[in-house]
């Protein structure tokens, strides 16, 4: 394992594939549903998703199951672990959290379960933190405190081209107060307290994309120190490329730059066209 605290996380933290190191972070795979046919999200493609949703499928997601976090948590332990932090999406959008409680309570090695009170990057960041502390030889309370601290630092902003896949799914939150207006707006929207909220209602594509990059330079500038930025996005490739080089040339003190397209589970949600910055500041 290289440490004695192993790292666990779900699939909805999208950790880009040259830092997802398997001998440092197991990753649980949520599941994907498009029409009766059920997969885990790690053998289903976004490009096939978004056509599911261009289509008009019914595309459904569900947490993994507690046997899935089972089985991680025992071959930790098998491989020498003496104790397990399992870092995940927030509890308010999934049941993945109450799921590795669940496996938690009859794992051969103390886990602790934390609810990162975000999702994708913003996750993905988080577990970073726990994975660096881990192999410094941190502690369980201290591996718990470096996911903590890094998800309470980092904002998720996104930009979506309808809000019909995230009513669609009931996981539109406190931005529900958009719909009466959803044909004439384009939403810019926040993770906030684990919940989907709004921020801004722009009027035409251009405008909100212009807006969604100058909340990511206000949000890095007031971190006061060296941030990550995470840019996701769905079947946008060209925006969030576009996004990339406006923010790489605004934000002085970018540490790193990841541009990744998000998985089927968050793409069920958000639709197509979707752009979202995580900006992460460093602990």
């Amino acid at each position: 394992m290289g440490s004695a605290v192993a790292v666990v996380t779900d699939s909805s933290s999208y950790l880009p594939p040259d830092l997802a190191d398997p001998d440092a972070v197991t990753i649980v795979p949520l599941q994907l549903a498009v029409g009766g046919d059920v997969r885990d999200e790690d053998t289903t493609t976004t490009a096939e998703t978004a056509r599911a949703l261009r289509e008009q499928h019914r595309v459904t997601t569900s947490r993994p199951s507690p046997s899935r976090f089972a089985a991680a948590y025992a071959d930790a332990a098998g491989s020498g672990a003496s104790a397990v932090v399992s870092v995940h999406l927030s509890a308010s959008m999934s049941g993945t959290v109450e799921a590795a409680r669940l496996a938690a309570a009859d794992a051969p090695v103390p886990v602790h379960v934390v609810d990162s009170g975000t999702i994708g990057m913003g996750l993905g960041f988080a577990v970073l933190s726990a994975v660096a502390k881990a192999l410094d030889g941190g502690s369980p309370a201290e591996v718990v405190a470096a996911a903590e601290r890094r998800a309470a630092l980092t904002r998720s902003l996104f930009y979506v081209d309808n809000l019909e896949h995230l009513r669609r799914s009931g996981r539109i939150g406190a931005a529900a107060n958009l719909l009466g207006s959803a044909l004439m707006v384009k939403p810019l929207l926040d993770v906030s307290s684990g919940r989907i909220t709004p921020l801004e209602k722009v009027r035409t594509t251009s405008r909100a994309l212009a807006r969604l990059a100058d909340l990511a330079v206000t949000v890095a500038e007031a971190a006061g120190r060296p941030v990550d930025l995470g840019i996701q996005h769905l079947a946008a490739s060209a925006r969030a490329e576009t996004l990339a080089a406006d923010l790489r040339n605004r934000v002085p003190n970018v540490a790193d730059l990841h541009i990744g397209e998000v998985g089927p589970v968050i793409g069920a949600h958000v639709g197509p066209g979707m752009l979202g910055v995580v900006v992460a500041p460093l602990p």
